[in-house]
């Protein structure tokens, strides 16, 4: 069972979204340099629809986007839950967005998430905000995949929706 580390609402991981990040524990990349080497460890709360029901609701109205950071040790149990945000949680509400970042480099065949990061931390290349990094960040628009880390790399203003 995936594990919620620690939760915050963020404004960047995702831009112009105000995002309920779900910091997952247990991750199985162990990538060299990585932020947040805690998450190896199998720490937390376990991340099931009950629990991500209450902290949905627990910031309804001001959130448009719940991402699950992590959760490579489970694909397709984060998958489940992106589909319980979409098909249970969002019905006659405003559709939340659902976005994942993985360390993989693929992710299951499912058309659930509005936005997905792809790529392991490699430390000479950086993170998302270098232009010369690995990992991708990837919106669904109108079925396609986009990639959209570019935005990570100028000063753009993002307006929210």
């Amino acid at each position: 069972m995936l594990k919620v580390a620690s939760f915050d609402i963020v404004f960047q991981e995702i831009p112009g979204e105000v995002t309920l990040a779900l910091n997952l524990s247990g991750c199985p990349c162990h990538c060299p340099g990585c932020h947040s080497p805690h998450l190896w460890e199998d720490i937390g709360e376990i991340l099931d629809e009950s629990l991500l029901e209450d902290l949905v609701e627990r910031y309804k109205g001001l959130i448009t986007c719940v991402a699950f950071m992590g959760g490579d040790q489970e694909p397709l149990y984060v998958v489940q839950l992106a589909k319980y945000i979409h098909h249970v949680m969002s019905k006659g509400e405003a559709q939340l967005k659902t976005a994942w970042y993985s360390g993989r480099t693929s992710f299951p065949a499912e058309e659930i998430f509005d936005y997905v990061k792809l790529g392991p931390y490699v430390e000479s290349l950086g993170g998302l905000k270098s232009e010369k990094t690995n990992q991708r960040l990837y919106k669904r628009v109108e079925g396609k995949w986009e990639d959209i880390t570019s935005t990570f790399w100028t000063n753009r203003v993002v307006t929210l929706k």
